[in-house]
């Protein structure tokens, strides 16, 4: 574990900022220097992945079990508050800064062969803002940088989902993509309010660290056990929620799953990227980032929803047919072993998992993109018209396909956790101890560890029907169209050299030199105490891998032995298939209620706009005018009138009266004597 270092190692602390540094670097030079076609492109983004991976493992190799790093500097300041922006190192951030860059790279490799020239400088300036993106994401110290390179990592995969935006498809799911992830980015931000208001910080250190320590946790009966929050019951609750919905939006968790599998109309290379250790990773390391926050009972949420998503996803990829989209799903599946293990207070276990689970998963993708390239060249020379992802017109491509075919198989048994892979070792962590996490618990409590064992169970099913339909048996396109031609090969070194070192690394002797024992690897070690002490015993493995080794059987009567007398097995009219094809309706769910909900308030609120807001304004301008006609005709006609009126009578009366004035004696006379005349009358009529 980590301990506190008195002074701060600028070096590392550079060196880990020219790792984030380097893709923005690519990306500014792809995006201003770069030519529109220009083949650079790639290996400008390559070169700076490559030295970026070099900087990371300098960093790694410095923090790692070593001491924790953390340097800021004032950004700015709230009222009295200060913010400051910096950067934490610990045992999470590097080994996340470590594995984007390892992963990132053979990546990068393939994308120079796979993604054509005239796509090759969008597509690489993307793929550098994606990589700069995630990694400056796990290493920021401030609640506020972390949410804002969580929002360009969200962005970034908007691009590259996207990317072949000339197809409606493509950019259906980009923004899918992007509507469920705003969704979790509410939350996040809700929660950051929250925690701000309750502790005036946004520092990581201070919110969740101790003395630089990932988890700051105790233990209590052989158990990692979270602390309880001191925020306010009601707000700890609301802020907690805020995080999971984060954590669901980009981990892909029930019920924010079903952008994920629509998200493979992007490039296949970069669905081994978002699904391997960028996007779906994010969610699992802010979990990581905020554990303590978890208390008891909402790791037990966790542990549920976690279990429920990894076998609802096993069950869904048991029955489809785009190849990507087993893959796709299989990561929901491993994505929930995550959330749960991290649940069943198997921290530790969970970050192996997720670090195994991304080189395999980025291996089977990459696999999954020469299976995908060559059928289109197949569909291509041939002129035909199919689907080069259905797995359907697959079938003995083992032996035109010999070197993907055998990295697929070692992906495909890590994925299983069959003996000898990373897959078992991280696996096995997690199984065991949720029945480890089950016992002393009510009967409902097993649900979880046997939920997750039967879901084991259903991953070697469909991986073996994967397998066995893509590679062995007869290929299928060749039976239905007898004169179709097969010039395919594994492609060159751009292709061979990421699947073989992709292959090497999910074996366990990069992370244990026992073969069978969890504790024994080096990962699970860096965030476990320091005292706790490993099993000597692999009784407790012996179970699941006969029961994964059966479902393999199965699979392999089902679809390599019982198929060849052209009957199914297992009935495509029954409700459970139906269930399985169709993704639980989850899906459709939402596209019929709550899309269509939504759709029909929009047009009840344009309805309400037009008729109702507008009507009123409308309304009130017509209102407007007729008070503007009469207060102009009262102006005119009775105030100027009234007044035109005094003037002409002043005039009369004084015309009247000058007519008296003529100068004539005769006259002045005669206006005595009508006065004295007028006065003598009135006197004698009072």
């Amino acid at each position: 574990m980590n301990t506190p270092l008195p002074n701060i190692d600028l070096q590392t602390v550079y060196y880990a900022l020219a790792a984030v540094v380097l893709p923005f670097t690519a990306f500014l030079v792809n995006l201003f220097i770069s030519g529109k076609n220009s083949k650079i492109s790639g290996w400008v983004s390559t070169g700076a992945i490559l030295v970026s991976a070099v900087f990371a493992v300098m960093v790694f190799g410095r923090v790692w079990n070593s001491h924790a790093i953390h340097a800021q500097q004032l950004w700015f300041t709230i009222g009295q508050t200060p913010v400051y922006a910096g950067v934490w190192l610990n045992n999470l951030s590097v080994l996340m800064l470590l594995l984007v860059t390892v992963i990132a790279l053979p990546v990068h490799v393939y994308s120079t062969a796979y993604i054509k020239t005239h796509e090759n400088n969008r597509y690489f300036t993307y793929l550098s803002l994606f990589c700069f993106s995630m990694l400056a994401l796990v290493v920021v110290d401030s609640l506020v940088l972390l949410y804002a390179f969580w929002e360009l990592v969200g962005f970034s995969s908007y691009l590259l989902i996207g990317f072949w935006f000339t197809r409606d498809s493509a950019v259906q799911a980009n923004k899918k993509a992007f509507i469920m992830n705003r969704i979790g980015d509410i939350g996040l931000l809700t929660a950051i309010i929250i925690l701000f208001s309750q502790y005036h910080t946004f520092d990581l250190i201070q919110l969740f660290g101790d003395n630089g320590l990932v988890v700051k946790s105790i233990i209590k009966n052989d158990r990692w056990i979270g602390p309880v929050s001191q925020i306010a019951a009601t707000w700890q609750y609301v802020a907690c929620i805020g995080i999971f919905l984060a954590v669901a939006a980009k981990s892909a968790q029930f019920p924010l799953h079903t952008w994920l599998p629509d998200a493979m109309e992007g490039p296949t290379s970069v669905s081994a990227l978002i699904h391997a250790a960028t996007m779906v990773a994010a969610g699992v390391f802010l979990l990581g980032r905020v554990y303590p926050m978890f208390n008891i009972q909402e790791l037990d949420a966790l542990a549920v929803i976690g279990c429920f998503t990894a076998f609802m996803a096993a069950t869904i990829a048991l029955t489809q047919n785009d190849l990507k989209r087993i893959l796709a799903y299989s990561t929901i599946s491993q994505l929930g072993y995550m959330i749960m293990a991290m649940g069943i207070n198997a921290y530790a276990s969970s970050l192996f998992h997720l670090v195994t689970h991304a080189f395999f998963k980025c291996l089977l993708f990459l696999c999954s993109g020469v299976i995908i390239h060559e059928m289109q060249h197949i569909k291509e020379e041939n002129q035909l018209d199919i689907d080069p992802q259905n797995i359907l017109y697959m079938g003995g491509l083992r032996k035109k396909l010999p070197i993907t075919f055998i990295a697929c198989v070692i992906g495909c048994l890590a994925l299983v956790g069959l003996p000898l892979t990373s897959g078992y070792l991280s696996k096995d962590g997690i199984l065991i101890q949720s029945f480890e996490w089950a016992e002393g618990r009510s009967t409902w409590g097993y649900l979880i560890p046997v939920g997750i064992m039967l879901t084991s169970c259903l991953t070697a099913f469909y991986v073996a029907r994967l397998i066995f339909k893509v590679f062995f048996g007869k290929f299928r396109l060749k039976e239905i169209l007898p004169d179709v031609h097969l010039h395919i090969s594994d492609g060159g070194w751009q292709y061979t050299l990421p699947l073989i070192f992709l292959s090497l690394c999910s074996l366990f002797p990069l992370f244990s030199l026992n073969p069978f024992l969890y504790e024994h690897a080096w990962l699970y070690k860096g965030f476990v105490p320091s005292n706790y002490l490993a099993r000597e015993s692999i009784y407790h493995t012996i179970i699941p891998v006969i029961i994964n080794l059966a479902s393999v059987f199965v699979a392999y009567w089902a679809y390599a032995v019982y198929i060849q007398q052209r009957k199914l097995v297992f009935p495509q009219t029954s409700f459970l298939f139906r269930l399985s094809y169709n993704q639980w309706y989850i899906d459709a769910f939402y596209r019929k209620v709550i899309a269509n909900a939504a759709v029909q308030l929009g047009q009840v609120l344009f309805w309400l706009d037009r008729n109702v807001v507008d009507g009123l304004v409308h309304l009130l301008t017509k209102v407007t005018g007729w008070l503007s006609a009469l207060t102009a005709w009262t102006d005119r006609y009775i105030v100027d009138g009234t007044l035109h009126l005094i003037a002409a009578i002043a005039s009369a009366i004084g015309n009247f009266f000058r007519s008296f004035q003529g100068g004539k004696v005769q006259y002045y006379l005669f206006s005595m004597l009508a006065v004295i005349l007028a006065l003598f009358i009135i006197k004698l009529l009072i």
